[in-house]
């Protein structure tokens, strides 16, 4: 069945490591999120999912191996799968929304 509205309020957090929350809805090959990240979050591996997003408050830094580019409120955000990342949060929290491919 096809969902137009995502409604996230009613939506329990889900945390799959330390300092990193989110909530996910999946509708056929695709899912968006809203997550949350804490203050001092460093992935801890590098991931290599495609990523695209946009950064709803906070600021961000993230690593393409050894390039690294900081993100802040109102950017948006495109990593191409394949390519080599870590994410690293700069502020008390920050959050985005992001599409993925499932």
């Amino acid at each position: 069945m096809e969902q137009y509205k995502i409604d996230f309020e009613s939506m329990e957090w889900q945390s799959p490591a330390v300092g990193v929350r989110f909530k996910a809805h999946e509708q056929g090959s695709r899912k968006l999120r809203l997550v949350e990240f804490a203050k001092g979050f460093i992935e801890q591996d590098w991931c290599t999912k495609g990523h695209i997003g946009y950064l709803l408050q906070g600021q961000m830094e993230i690593n393409f191996d050894g390039k690294l580019i900081t993100f802040g409120q109102g950017d948006g955000v495109f990593i191409p799968a394949g390519k080599k990342h870590k994410a690293k949060v700069l502020t008390d929290t920050a959050k985005a929304i992001l599409v993925e491919d499932v």
